[in-house]
């Protein structure tokens, strides 16, 4: 890679990285392309030369988020595979990666769950389209399971990787809100013995 993409590179991971931060903050509406210019350290006109819009700054923003979720979701459940473990097993690595990802990004993950309901949004569309694809990595695993008998064939797939998604979802935010003294350890091992004995119907 040339120097000028690796400045390009840089320079959008850091308008990334102030977008979602001051509209984490304040609002969509209220964070202006003046004020993600100067959190970047960037000049205004920078902005506009690698995103059209502030619009178009967020939604790819959340596709870029969103994107980096599902990647790490499946390199886990790779991982895991690699390892020998089970399809639960892989399930379970996945959540620690959800709870990992959520640690390290939770003002991503704050807009996301803020956008996720609002129909009117221009990105919608987007964001409809990268919770597809995080959910069916989740669904690829659970019909994995159900083939080599882990788990029941009762088991609705589609709805039960949306429940493990926001599973991980609102329980890391919690976590992050109301409960920060635990550790990201405690909140791994409270999901997992749900995972094994609620969904994976045998307790480990």
């Amino acid at each position: 890679m040339d120097s000028s993409s690796t400045r390009r590179r840089n320079t959008r991971r850091k308008l990334f990285e102030a977008a979602v931060t001051l509209i984490a903050e304040q609002g969509f509406s209220s964070t202006t392309v003046d004020e993600i210019a100067e959190r970047a350290g960037v000049a205004k006109g920078t902005v506009y030369y690698n995103f059209a819009s502030k619009t178009v700054l967020f939604e790819e923003l959340l596709r870029h988020g969103m994107e980096l979720l599902a990647d790490s979701l499946q390199q886990a459940a790779d991982e895991m595979a690699e390892r020998g473990g089970g399809r639960v097993d892989a399930l379970d690595a996945m959540i620690r990666a959800g709870l990992d990802f959520i640690a390290r990004y939770p003002a991503l993950t704050r807009l996301y769950v803020a956008e996720l309901w609002r129909t009117n949004r221009a990105w919608q569309p987007t964001l409809t389209q990268v919770r597809r694809r995080t959910v069916a990595v989740i669904e690829s695993i659970l019909r994995e399971a159900v083939a080599a008998g882990e788990l029941s064939p009762e088991v609705d797939i589609p709805l039960t990787a949306s429940a493990l998604f926001g599973m991980v979802l609102v329980a890391a935010l919690d976590w992050q809100s109301f409960q920060p003294e635990r550790s990201i350890d405690d909140v791994h091992a409270a999901l997992s013995r749900l995972l094994q004995g609620r969904v994976g119907g045998v307790a480990r």
